[in-house]
């Protein structure tokens, strides 16, 4: 192997990209950073007042069957132009100024009382999620010491694997759309949710259905695997969510075809729902501006969170179970401390709905897919945008890292025996660097959040690193709207669920071999 240095990494094309590429990107996120200023103008709303100000900068004061609120909307494109091209970096364009009392009412915090069993699961949550957290940051201190030879290495091995991913197949999943796509903890089910209402499971990867479960009437928004469905759960017990637009979630077992039980509060359509890691609580994302968390056990609501101006379209759980992300209508992403209900971090920049959520396995980052056709990456140790990938040329509707954590290594993926011994006892050795098998566990451990996965309504589903966020891989579907992806936590397979009512398998030329 030839020396490491910071030349032949210039010359390492997986480190760089094409010039042209890169000017391309820049010229598109000038173009969103111009949008994200036009949204924060003040511009008058009287129609009169509009007019006068079109007039004023040289433009026609109406245009052949345009209304007011295009109208509005032309003098706010017109005056952002001419703030980028003077370079401004703000502009006061209407005179008007908030009075004391709206500053006030702005800035005013609320609160509403908790239940006992609100108060209960908050502390439940902290003492589940602290010592996820510390055995998460002590792995990654361990894990930092790797050389940088290594990393490259390791790198190299797993971006080769994601950039073969090739189609397996394609089966008509349903009548409708297919809303949402999950694999199963095992990798061997795969769990569809339609507009037709149904929830249907399909082994993989022959494609072939297992069940459906019916009890919806209205179509499903999200479907959501408990954490240890088909590994150590009961297949009677509760294995499986899904919510819809009959307001309503149902809870599942493995072993029926009508739901354990049904979970109503909602006053609007529910879109996506996740599990908690712990699997003893559910969030549902509401058209009804908020998002809810539910006792699985006691099928109660236990918390009804406000803090979006607009629908509520999508919400996940970090793994380490603290955090919570909800993203909605109103363009804004937020991140919520599950165990004391305040905002960590606010997600503003995107100028369209956010539409997904996803945190990386690190537990500091996380990516959000919107309308504006990118994603970005979210920073929580410096609360801000890390980095804004140009995703797609059409909605980017779901987002997803490769997550292994929590999941054994594959067998397959075993050189030698891996398992947990006793360091006290006089003949065992400390692990090799240079073990294949220590290799290979290594090399798992640095697979989970590498890369992700993004679906947009231009009919591509891309493989993204997750280093310098460059694009790896681009994969067509047979549908002109990808509505979700996701990855299988045995890394041999991903998904795409399409408007055209179409699920399609894909895997690397070695599985596919």
């Amino acid at each position: 192997m030839s020396e490491l240095t910071l030349d032949t990494l210039v010359d390492d094309n997986n480190y760089l990209g094409s010039e042209r590429a890169r000017l391309e990107n820049k010229a598109i996120l000038d173009e969103l950073e111009r949008k994200k200023k036009a949204r924060s103008m003040a511009v008058p709303t009287d129609d009169n007042r509009v007019k006068a100000r079109l007039r004023e900068l040289g433009e026609p004061i109406t245009l052949f069957g345009e209304r007011a609120a295009d109208r509005r909307d032309r003098l706010i494109y017109v005056l952002s132009e001419i703030q980028a091209a003077k370079g401004d970096d703000a502009m006061q364009l209407d005179e008007e100024s908030p009075s004391e009392d709206e500053e006030e009412e702005e800035q005013e915090e609320f609160y509403t009382p908790g239940t006992l069993e609100l108060r209960e699961a908050r502390r439940r949550l902290a003492e589940y999620s602290l010592p996820r957290a510390q055995k998460r940051v002590a792995q990654q201190r361990i894990d930092s010491k790797l050389s940088l030879g290594r990393i490259i290495d390791m790198r190299k091995k797993i971006f080769a694997e994601v950039k073969a991913f090739a189609n397996l197949g394609s089966q008509i999943g349903d009548e409708r759309p297919i809303a949402q796509v999950r694999f199963a903890p095992n990798s061997e089910i795969l769990a569809t949710g339609s507009w037709s209402g149904n929830v249907k499971l399909w082994n993989i990867p022959s494609c072939t259905p297992i069940k459906t479960l019916r009890g919806h009437s209205d179509r499903v928004g999200g479907v959501a695997w408990h954490p240890q469905a088909t590994l150590t759960q009961s297949k009677d017990a509760v294995n499986l969510v899904s919510g819809a637009g009959d307001m309503s979630l149902h809870l599942w077992s493995l072993n029926s075809d009508t739901p354990l039980a049904t979970l109503k509060g909602h006053a609007d359509r529910v879109c996506r729902v996740a599990f908690h890691p712990c699997g003893d609580y559910v969030a549902s994302a509401s058209f009804d501006t908020t998002w809810r968390l539910w006792d699985v056990a006691t099928q109660r609501e236990l918390l009804l969170q406000e803090g979006h101006s607009k629908e509520v379209y999508t919400v996940e759980f970090q793994n380490d179970g603290a955090l919570v992300a909800s993203g909605g209508l109103d363009a804004i992403g937020r991140v919520w401390d599950l165990r004391t209900g305040r905002t960590a971090m606010v997600l503003d920049g995107h100028v369209q709905a956010i539409l997904s959520a996803c945190f990386s396995p690190n537990g500091y980052q996380v990516a959000t897919g919107a309308g504006d056709d990118t994603i970005r990456i979210w920073d929580m140790r410096s609360l801000r945008a890390l980095y804004t990938i140009p995703a797609h040329t059409s909605n980017v509707a779901d987002v997803r890292f490769f997550r292994n954590t929590d999941v054994p290594l594959p067998t397959a993926r075993k050189d030698a025996p891996i398992g947990d011994v006793d360091m006290s006892d006089p003949d065992v050795k400390p692990a090799d660097p240079d073990d294949n098998a220590t290799k290979t566990e290594e090399e798992w451990r640095y697979r989970s959040g590498s890369y992700l996965v993004s679906a947009g309504y231009d009919g591509f589903v891309k493989l993204w690193s997750a280093d310098d966020w460059q694009l790896l891989r681009t994969l067509p579907t047979d549908s002109s709207k990808v509505m979700s992806v996701d990855l299988s936590a045995d890394a041999k397979y991903l998904v795409s669920g399409t408007y055209n009512r179409n699920f399609q398998l894909f895997a690397p030329e070695d599985v596919l071999s």
